[in-house]
């Protein structure tokens, strides 16, 4: 992502790494410690940037911004802006944003196998647990 972009106007969707294969094209989109996330949570709905950064936490605000604006470039995010500064802006999963969410499930309960298969306490209780099915 060029860091001299406005903020706001998504650059263009990042290029494969390498062209044709199907895994670097998937990491290129959702790779990296917060996308799969947050596609989580907004597969739970439509949110504004505030409650996505608080249910994301520990992220901070200039990374999930940046995160958003990445998943927004390759078209699985939609950016809702309510009106003027400092009208919220809204987030929802676009279309194709929707056909992610397999993968997200899949990754999810993998998670919670792997949590079991280490011995790890799952974060179930957590309002930011990430227990729930995606639908």
């Amino acid at each position: 992502m060029d860091k001299k972009a406005l903020s706001g106007n998504p650059s263009a969707s990042r290029p494969n790494p390498l062209p044709g294969c199907p895994m670097a094209a998937t990491f290129a989109a959702v790779g990296g410690k917060w996308k799969l996330t947050i596609l989580y949570w907004l597969a739970h709905g439509e949110t504004h940037f505030a409650g996505l950064r608080r249910r994301v936490h520990p992220i901070s605000a200039k990374v999930l911004a940046e995160q958003l604006r990445e998943l927004e470039a390759d078209g699985l995010v939609h950016r809702d802006e309510t009106g003027p500064v400092p009208a919220p802006v809204f987030y929802r999963l676009t279309d194709y944003g929707q056909t992610a969410l397999p993968l997200v499930e899949a990754v999810r309960v993998w998670g919670e196998a792997h949590l079991d298969h280490t011995g790890a306490a799952h974060a179930c209780d957590s309002p930011r647990g990430c227990a729930d099915e995606v639908a």
